[in-house]
């Protein structure tokens, strides 16, 4: 239970209406257990020779008093039962603000998958048990607590023999109780398992296709749910087993009451009414042992997912504002600074980056260039906060990385990714994703200098075409332009193209580079790129090489070096005389 408690905080923000909805159950419950008493009184009016009147009297009184119950059964639910779904509402909410501010690390290391499993199955199990299982575990309580009194009023010896088979009531609770939970949790782990399948199969779906492999996925598809279907089967089995051995349990009751309350009514010791009255109470004592059952499986489910979510809510956020954070930088320039700077991803793995030292003057254009692995887009990563160096340091404008708010920051670099990510949303919003409000005119004016805007004109709705998800409807090309808009139409201070012209031709690259060294005029531009014609121009090129810098300069420098570059610019000259033999 100590995941559920967790919810203590939301349950605080409601607790005026859950106090009216445990109101409610009191009132309800009262009326409801009027009824018996109503009822043994007419049984033994009508032994004494009750007339019409007097019986017309107690059935008023007993539809009213069913009436009284079935009002405040209906408050109940307007108000427990709406609470649960104003928490589920502030738990989605806060689960959602907590993932966007996750660091990338976390994002590496967990399944899409299993993350929308979280979203979906684990906060819909807590829901159930904000709303059913805290309404009926309150209701069963109180109606049985005020059963209990009633009947020991009424015949304390009686009521102690028809209580005897409820031991076995509660240890059944318990050993079954423990089983559903673990059932619980190992279906929930599965069904993140068959999530993330799908997700991966729906997203690579153009590998599948390619390589013929739609009959494997749909067979690896039917195994990974077969799987799930027998975990399902076996919680079933024991709910299956549960149900009716609460059933015979509160049978036996009766038939004990039965039995030695009918003696004593030949006896002579108890009326046919309160006999009458003991077995209606325990049939209304039956449905709370059932749904005991139930807010038990309730419970043991909701803890099961509380727990599962409380492992997202307690990865920290490692990178955010702090104490040193200096509120009054409102805006960079783009001048960047790295000291020292060394970088991996873990204790465990490898130095990406080691002992750098750069300084990038604002307003200047950079570009890097390396082998496969050199820890290029590891370089880029570091200046966003992406990722926190993990020795050294970086400095913006002269003022450590970690001072600047991650809002300014963030705000003024434009950053185009190596692998461009587009939604499934209109050309015009996916442009203006970076923009507090759509403005068209910015959206035509940098399609225009991403080369983009002849593309756009082609479409059948212009800047209102769906794009497919993840750009599935475009080209790669079209995608790396359509990003590089994006970026620009932010006005970033610092623009970062992360080999963000491999699918464009050399033409509509020249025509790109042209188009951005006029917009950028004034500000930051680092490029990674592996084609020697995109970084040739720039002011500095940098080469890294296993993490360090190995080479820098300005293009013919590099080039008389004869070192890395200059054999990377060679190999690019001879495939381009190779490709004009063919």
């Amino acid at each position: 239970m100590k995941n559920l408690r967790t919810l203590l905080k939301y349950f605080a923000r409601y607790k005026k209406k859950l106090f009216l909805g445990f109101i409610f159950i009191l009132l309800s419950n009262a009326g409801s257990v009027y009824v018996p008493l109503l009822l043994k009184d007419s049984i033994n009016a009508l032994q004494h020779n009750a007339t019409e009147a007097q019986l017309l009297k107690y059935a008023l009184f007993i539809v009213g008093a069913s009436l009284f119950a079935g009002i405040f059964r209906f408050l109940i639910r307007e108000t427990i039962i709406v609470v649960s779904r104003e928490i589920e509402y502030d738990l989605r909410r806060d689960f959602w603000a907590h993932i966007q501010r996750l660091p990338l690390r976390f994002f590496q290391n967990n399944s899409t998958g299993n993350i929308m499993a979280h979203a979906t199955n684990d906060i819909n199990a807590v829901r159930m048990f904000l709303g059913p299982a805290v309404m009926y575990s309150v209701d069963t309580i109180t109606r049985l607590l005020i059963v209990l009194v009633i009947l020991l009023m009424l015949n304390a010896e009686l009521t102690i023999y028809a209580l005897l088979p409820l031991p076995f009531l509660s240890i059944l609770i318990y050993k079954v109780g423990k089983k559903i939970h673990e059932k619980f949790t190992i279906i929930q782990e599965k069904f993140s398992q068959l999530t993330t399948m799908v997700q991966e199969s729906f997203s690579g779906i153009r590998v599948v296709k390619s390589y013929v492999r739609e009959q494997s996925e749909m067979d690896r598809y039917a195994m990974e749910s077969k799987d799930y279907m027998k975990k399902e089967l076996a919680l079933v089995k024991i709910q299956a087993f549960f149900m009716p051995i609460l059933f015979l349990i509160t049978g036996l009751s009766i038939i004990i009451v039965i039995w030695v309350g009918g003696t004593k009514t030949i006896n002579g010791t108890m009326d046919l009414g309160e006999i009458a009255a003991f077995i209606v109470y325990l049939g209304i004592l039956i449905w709370p042992m059932i749904a005991l059952g139930w807010v038990i499986n309730l419970i043991q489910q909701g803890e099961a997912s509380m727990r599962r979510l409380n492992k997202i809510f307690n990865q920290s956020y490692e990178i955010e504002d702090d104490e040193n954070t200096d509120h009054s930088i409102k805006n960079i320039h783009g001048e960047i600074d790295l000291r020292k700077v060394s970088f991996r991803y873990s204790e465990v793995h490898p130095w990406i980056l080691k002992d750098v030292d750069l300084k990038i003057s604002a307003g200047s254009t950079i570009a890097i260039m390396g082998y496969t692995g050199s820890g290029k887009t590891s370089f880029i990563n570091l200046i966003p906060r992406l990722y926190d160096c993990t020795e050294g340091e970086i400095f913006i404008d002269g003022k450590n990385l970690k001072q600047i708010p991650l809002d300014v920051l963030r705000k003024n670099i434009g950053i185009v990714p190596q692998e461009p990510f587009l939604f499934s949303d209109t050309v015009m919003n996916n442009i203006s994703y970076g923009l507090k409000e759509i403005d068209p005119k910015r959206v035509y004016e940098v399609s225009g200098i991403a080369y983009f805007d002849k593309d756009v004109e082609d479409f059948p709705l212009k800047y209102n075409t769906i794009v497919g998800e993840r750009g599935i409807t475009f080209s790669g090309g079209q995608k790396q332009r359509c990003s590089i808009a994006r970026a620009l139409a932010t006005d970033p201070k610092i623009l970062i193209l992360d080999d963000s012209f491999s699918s464009v031709d050399t033409n509509t690259e020249e025509e790109i580079l042209k188009n951005l060294k006029r917009f950028m005029n004034g500000r930051t531009s680092i490029f990674i790129s592996h084609r020697i014609s995109t970084v040739k121009d720039a002011d500095h090129i940098i080469v890294l090489h296993e993490g360090n810098i190995a080479e820098q300069g300005k293009h013919e420098e590099l080039v008389a070096r004869d070192g890395i570059y200059a054999s990377l610019h060679y190999k690019q000259l001879l495939e381009e005389e190779l490709e004009e033999l063919k």
